[in-house]
């Protein structure tokens, strides 16, 4: 499920982690070549991802047990 990002803080290794609209966390690495993500690297490279929207697996998850719930 797309979220926005609303925000970001460094988790205790100094690792980026972006803040979601949904309330959820993910971690936003730049690991070239597995991952490519320069804007992470600076404060206005993060200023301008404001907004985007990323796949937060952790609300997939959610809506996925709700549907077993509801079997």
């Amino acid at each position: 499920m797309k979220q926005a990002i609303t925000g970001y803080h460094p988790d205790e290794e100094d690792h980026w982690v972006a803040e979601l609209a949904c309330g959820h966390n993910q971690h936003v690495r730049h690991t070239p070549p597995w991952v490519n993500r320069p804007w992470v690297i600076t404060a206005e490279g993060r200023a301008a991802m404001l907004g985007t929207r990323l796949n937060c697996k952790r609300c997939d998850e959610d809506e996925e047990a709700k549907g077993l719930a509801g079997r």
